[in-house]
């Protein structure tokens, strides 16, 4: 195996030596064919040669205002660039956000893109002078896109994962970086590609046209006026190296924030009746959950009608019934993702840990991260993982916090997995991630649909038995259409409620 990744790694670096002089061959290449035309045309107003153009590029880094006319129109464009990043990912999180900002803005960013931008130019001339034209420019050039690009991407964040964060109830940040993230930054890198380039096209074509003092476009003015085709070619190679450097200091600022992942925020669920008297072992009053008469249907189509049920707190449920039947809806009525046509649900839980019938898993983040998004402190887990972590704080307790998920995970996992991107993990490996999360979220009522799909027979019995092991009074409702795992959880516990649920046509 050592052999196979040394060979890699060998092919890898004459990959990139082959590579590395082929680019060279072909600039040379292009160089000798513009020293070739220069020569031909014989007149240094009409073009210079590569060795001219070199030697004017030189006196120019050398002269005495040299850094001060770079960081002038550095400056003013980078600074122009950074605000419409900025702004346009405020605005269109915003818009994503509320339909009556994007209504109240689309005119403006149509306008924005529509209208020329020698147009504009002229009119920020007359209103504020050349001092910090090529600033607004910039900025007017880069905010439609950014704008555009982030309603995008938020709108193309997976709906699934977003009903999954209001179950848990994650928080914002958490939400910010593991669900929205990864929406979110290709819309965003694509934006930044296109206008990098043209901010910096855009603002020196506006110090052309404003010439203000200590500028790039007032040097490649002057070079215009003074016929000094040697000085264009300079000053256009300075730029090019400005807007390259730039271009790839904010792309590689923006990948690293891309692949950042700070400890998932714990969110702080205590002050819920039912987890602190659970924590606390005092309960005052049973907690029961009513269904009265419910009713939901999905395109005139009744899924579920008429329906009543009381689930007790502490009990263990399983739902039976054939496939269609709305078992799954019955299970996101309870927990607040689907709404009622008509009917009451009463006595709702606040927080619910549950095992969707698809995975429902950040997939580009690893078991631990996954898991440690919706896990709760220490006040409110309702297991042994969490009973210490107020021993320590700040970056200790993140820590301990890590290390106490990290060996809860073992219980149902290989080490070997642990931190791997969930996307490279089997089916049921996915499937017993999906069940630690839901165990170790501290929620009121555990909630599973079809739990044990993908798992082989060990795997059943192991998470039926983490499951029981970690329940600590809680409610427990499954769905399956297995008798097999109704017999699994007698067998591990004499005392579970086999409640048969019996259907005519539908729940």
């Amino acid at each position: 195996m050592n052999y196979n990744k040394q060979k890699n790694n060998n092919n890898s670096i004459n990959n990139n030596k082959e590579m590395f002089w082929k680019k060279l061959a072909v600039i040379l290449f292009w160089l000798c064919i513009w020293q070739f035309a220069a020569k031909y045309t014989n007149n240094s107003i009409l073009l210079v040669g590569p060795i001219q153009a070199g030697h004017a590029f030189w006196e120019n880094i050398f002269r005495p205002d040299f850094w001060n006319i770079v960081l002038h129109s550095f400056g003013r464009i980078g600074l122009g660039f950074l605000t419409a990043l900025l702004t346009g990912i405020i605005l269109g999180a915003s818009a994503y956000r509320f339909k009556l900002i994007e209504a109240f803005l689309e005119p403006l960013m149509t306008v924005i893109k529509s209208v020329p931008v020698v147009s504009f130019v002229v009119l920020l001339l007359i209103w504020f002078g050349s001092a910090n034209l090529s600033f607004f420019i910039s900025f007017l050039v880069v905010l439609p896109n950014v704008y555009v690009n982030t309603i995008a991407g938020l709108r193309n964040t997976d709906r699934d994962l977003i009903q999954m964060a209001q179950v848990f109830h994650i928080g914002g940040l958490n939400r910010f970086f593991y669900i929205y993230r990864p929406a979110f930054m290709p819309y965003l890198m694509s934006a930044l590609k296109i206008s990098l380039g043209m901010s910096w096209k855009s603002g020196v074509a506006a110090e052309i046209i404003g010439l203000p003092q200590y500028s790039l476009g007032e040097r490649l003015y002057m070079s215009k006026v003074y016929l000094d085709t040697a000085g264009l070619f300079s000053w256009t190679l300075i730029i090019i190296l400005l807007s390259f450097a730039f271009e790839k200091a904010v792309l590689y600022l923006v990948k690293r924030f891309d692949i950042w992942e700070p400890i998932p925020v714990y969110g702080k669920k205590a002050g819920d009746k039912y987890v602190r008297d659970a924590v606390q072992g005092d309960k005052e009053e049973n907690v029961q959950i009513y269904l009265k008469n419910i009713c939901k249907s999905y395109n005139e189509q009744k899924v579920i009608d008429d329906f009543s049920y009381t689930f007790e707190q502490g009990g263990h449920y399983c739902l039976m019934a054939p496939s269609g039947a709305g078992k799954t809806t019955l299970l996101k009525l309870i927990c607040g993702i689907e709404s009622l046509d008509s009917g009451m649900i009463e006595g709702r839980p606040g927080h619910v840990g549950m095992v969707f019938q698809e995975d429902r898993l950040c997939e580009r983040y690893n078991v631990i991260t996954n898991i440690m998004l919706t896990a709760a402190d220490s006040r409110s887990s309702g297991n042994e993982m969490a009973a210490d972590v107020n021993k320590s704080t700040g970056a200790g307790k993140k820590a301990d916090d890590f290390m106490k998920v990290r060996k809860e995970a073992l219980c149902l996992l290989p080490e070997s997995c642990l931190n791997k991107p969930v996307s490279e993990l089997s089916g049921g490996m996915k499937r017993r991630c999906a069940i630690l999360r839901a165990m170790l979220s501290g929620s009121e009522i555990i909630i599973m649909d079809e739990p044990f799909n993908g798992l082989d027979e060990e795997n059943r019995r192991k998470a039926a038995l983490y499951i029981l092991e970690r329940l600590n009074g809680r409610t427990l409702i499954i769905t399956t259409h297995r008798d097999e795992d109704i017999e699994l959880f007698n067998k591990l516990s004499p005392d579970i409620r086999k409640e048969m649920l019996v259907f005519s046509k539908r729940l």
